[in-house]
């Protein structure tokens, strides 16, 4: 099947699953023709993973490899495995995605975890088990992060996730009206899903590029419980959309995307921030966040709930308390205007402004792929083994894009551009 104008209200599930698949293959990864795929998916995903492989191949993938996950294994270890273990990861597997990637494999991630499936187990276990798999991944990670391969993250709705989002209906309705959500979201609902995204892509693209031209120096937010500045890395470069991977394919990294955001510096970030949407991290929820940053780093930080775990969160390493990205979405993005919470990150970063605490993207900065380590961190680009993103977006956020001569303009008022 290839994706046409056709009438929404007569798709099936079935044929709207499909269009997800195709378009997660044709626009979101470009997969390029005799390219492998490394994809990852929970057990609860096999009906989409299975129509992504098929869309996979139909585009000419030499191979599709996936790796499955399951949330009772992993609550097994929680559960069984012998303390001391929660210190190691498998990190035969992450070298091999490393190995696949840099031999020029593709990379998909199908996301719909249940939110809160650690969130009765030791807060303890769950940031050492954490660590370790950040540790093994890294030099996998940062092909993905400089923008070395093409890759994309898409989305299924698994009753876990559902029963989340939709506590009070049954769970045959929650996924009903979970999956619908999803295929508003991903545009799958549009009559041509990827001439849809081919448009939506473009204003991103002309959003970012404004940004460039102004060349702000820092933003300034206000709202409630938020009054902080941030400074933005040097030769500070927004993004937006799609971009050209250095592999050469095109490729839109998360379906959905709503965002247009960039690098901040890592030692200029001061005042107070806080949370507008909990954050669903690793299987746990953190909610309530409030943190303080002085000189780039936070030296403060709560939680109403998760408090333990955000605290083992940013003592990762030293650049966990310091931001690694920064992205606007206006508060009307068809993600807010759903009125969903999601208790997911792909979805709830697209409803609303948000910081990544940790590692930066260095693709966000001029000429960042060709910069080492010790050059990038001169321009501001921050270093770190995780990279979370949290929202701090609301109807109430006003937010001025600072010149490098100290002059403050209006950037975004009650959440939308001005």
């Amino acid at each position: 099947m290839t994706t046409a104008a056709v009438a929404t209200e007569q798709l099936t599930h079935e044929q709207k699953l499909d269009r997800l698949a195709e378009v997660a293959v044709r626009v979101g990864l470009g997969l390029e023709r005799g390219q492998e795929l490394v994809m990852t998916a929970s057990l609860d995903t096999v009906p989409l993973a299975r129509r992504i492989t098929e869309h996979a191949y139909r585009a000419g993938a030499s191979l599709v490899t996936t790796l499955f996950s399951d949330d009772e294994a992993a609550l097994m270890r929680y559960r069984l495995a012998p303390y001391e273990s929660f210190d190691r990861a498998p990190g035969w597997l992450y070298d091999g995605m490393g190995a696949a990637f840099k031999s020029g494999a593709a990379r998909l991630a199908i996301a719909g975890a249940n939110p809160s499936l650690l969130s009765n187990e030791d807060p303890e276990k769950v940031g050492r088990a954490n660590r370790a798999v950040s540790k093994v991944y890294r030099p996998a990670l940062e092909l993905i992060t400089r923008h070395e391969i093409n890759w994309t993250i898409v989305a299924s709705a698994t009753p876990a996730w559902a029963a989340s989002v939709f506590p009070d209906d049954a769970p045959d309705v929650a996924l009903s009206k979970l999956w619908d959500a999803i295929f508003a979201s991903s545009r799958v609902d549009a009559d041509d899903p990827v001439a849809a995204w081919k448009t939506h892509d473009a204003g991103l693209h002309k959003r970012a590029e404004f940004l460039n031209k102004k060349r702000y120096a820092a933003l300034q937010y206000r709202g409630p419980g938020t009054d902080f500045r941030l400074g933005l890395a040097d030769d500070h470069l927004w993004l937006g959309g799609g971009t050209t991977a250095g592999n050469g394919a095109y490729c839109i990294p998360n379906m959905p995307t709503e965002e247009v955001f960039t690098t901040p510096h890592k030692d200029r970030a001061d005042g107070t921030v806080t949370a507008t949407k909990p954050l669903s991290h690793q299987g746990t929820m953190i909610e309530g966040i409030q943190v303080r940053f002085e000189g780039g780093r936070i030296v403060e930080a709560r939680a109403t709930k998760g408090q333990e775990v955000l605290q083992k969160l940013i003592d990762t390493d030293d650049g966990a308390r310091r931001l690694g990205e920064v992205a606007l979405v206006p508060h009307s993005s068809p993600i807010a205007a759903s009125g969903l919470l999601f208790f997911n990150t792909l979805f709830d970063e697209n409803a609303a402004c948000h910081i990544a605490l940790g590692q930066a993207y260095s693709s966000c900065l001029i000429d960042g792929d060709k910069l080492t380590p010790v050059q990038l961190a001169a321009k501001g680009a921050n270093d770190s083994l995780i990279h979370v993103d949290w929202m701090i977006g609301s109807d109430k956020l006003d937010i001025d894009g600072i010149t490098s001569a100290g002059t403050a303009e209006p950037l975004m008022r009650n959440g939308e551009w001005v």
